[in-house]
């Protein structure tokens, strides 16, 4: 009866979806785009941004031509650059404290999904001040026009660009969930390659790896429409065509454009079609134990894929014969076990681990039950978990020893 409750949920969601409305944010693409944006920041009548980044990102000095080019459009800024990885509630309620004190008009989002997600946290506190963020977890309770938010990414993987999630950590309770809503999306995004030159190579693969995962579990979810299917596959093309490259030579341009947008695609993707059980799993490493999202992705999704069996079969084959794996006379389940493969053997080439190690899983049995209830009724995944399933795959993804 849970399972039919679960379906009817997704199928409801998935119908009311079409009403809401989906905006794609204004983009700016190409080699030195960023210093495009000063201008268009100018004509939209803002005259102050909050810039929402991380230490290392000021270290490198990535905003400095972001800084000269709001200051000779004679727009003020401040900066909040104290944002962590997997960023908290703490970090965005210090953020939004930092804005409302300079009485600012934009967020620009300048980082990782980190970043980025920490400045929709900004905007959904702006819009709902009587609001925890904690009661705007889940789908559709921000409700509110947030201000003007900008995306900037210097990493190719959340995609969040074009998406409707921030995911947030809960520090006290070590809760990492995303809050869902279409004002949440950006207005205007950046994608200049320039940005992510001397990306490390680690950071290249498992950003990378996070951008796939978002496009595969996008494509073989159960509410897709043909444009989300259209983006999950653009997607994982560039992504199994590029990424090497990239991760291989961090000076490629044009790898590094075509994983931008590879990125971007992904997030159109997964914002409308959801993501699944892969990200259920992470979320809870990331909670707990501060795992990189992009990096537990990458190991998770070959078990997940594998795990779902032949309910995803027919489009793991369709994905294979996308990026030229198989012949024409191998079987769907042939396929399918040759895409999970490749995957497997892009992590390795990469060096990615086969398996995510922790100190201890003396939280499993939270881990399960977070995982369980962050993936249902909401993700309209090919086949529902039970505890049992979840369990089975953190006892096979997990080494203890980290």
């Amino acid at each position: 009866m849970k399972n039919l409750f679960f379906r009817i949920y997704q199928f409801v969601f998935r119908v009311f979806a079409f009403f809401l409305k989906w905006r794609k944010p204004e983009l700016l693409s190409g080699s030195g785009s960023l210093l495009d944006l000063p201008e268009l920041i100018q004509s939209k009548g803002i005259s102050k941004v909050l810039i929402v980044t991380d230490q290392g990102i000021m270290d490198l000095g990535l905003t400095k031509n972001l800084e000269s080019g709001l200051k000779n459009e004679g727009i003020n800024y401040v900066i909040y650059d104290k944002t962590v990885p997997n960023p908290t509630v703490d970090n965005v309620e210090e953020a939004a404290r930092v804005y409302l004190k300079n009485e600012c008009e934009a967020i620009i989002g300048f980082g990782g999904g980190t970043a980025i997600d920490c400045a929709k946290g900004v905007g959904a506190r702006i819009a709902r001040p009587n609001k925890s963020l904690n009661k705007m977890k889940g789908v559709l309770k921000v409700r509110k026009k947030i201000p003007m938010l900008i995306a900037i990414p210097t990493t190719a993987g959340t995609g969040s660009e074009g998406t409707l999630a921030a995911v947030i950590t809960d520090s006290k309770t070590h809760d990492k969930y995303a809050i869902n809503d279409v004002n949440l999306i950006p207005h205007i995004a950046v994608h200049d390659p320039l940005l992510t030159f001397g990306l490390p190579p680690h950071l290249t693969a498992t950003t990378g790896m996070d951008a796939l995962t978002h496009a595969i579990e996008a494509y073989i979810g159960r509410s897709n429409t043909k444009e989300t299917k259209k983006f999950a596959m653009k997607a994982v093309k560039i992504i199994f065509h590029d990424l090497e490259k990239a991760y291989l030579d961090s000076n490629d341009l044009e790898a590094r454009l075509n994983m931008l947008k590879a990125s971007y695609y992904a997030g159109l993707a997964f914002t409308r079609a959801y993501v699944g059980n892969v990200h259920a799993i992470a979320h809870t490493f990331g909670g707990f134990y501060n795992i990189p999202h992009g990096f537990a992705n990458a190991v998770i999704l070959p078990y997940v894929l594998r795990y779902y069996g032949k309910a995803i079969h027919r489009q793991l084959a369709n994905l294979a014969d996308l990026i030229g794996i198989g012949t024409d006379t191998d079987s769907d389940s042939k396929k399918a076990k040759l895409f999970i493969e490749e995957i497997e053997n892009m992590n390795a080439r990469m060096n990615i681990s086969k398996k995510i190690k922790v100190p201890d899983l003396d939280n499993l049995e939270l881990m399960i039950e977070r995982a369980y209830h962050e993936a249902n009724p909401l993700y309209p995944v090919p086949k529902i978990f039970t505890k049992e399933d979840f369990r089975k795959l953190y006892l096979e993804i997990t080494e203890i020893g980290g």
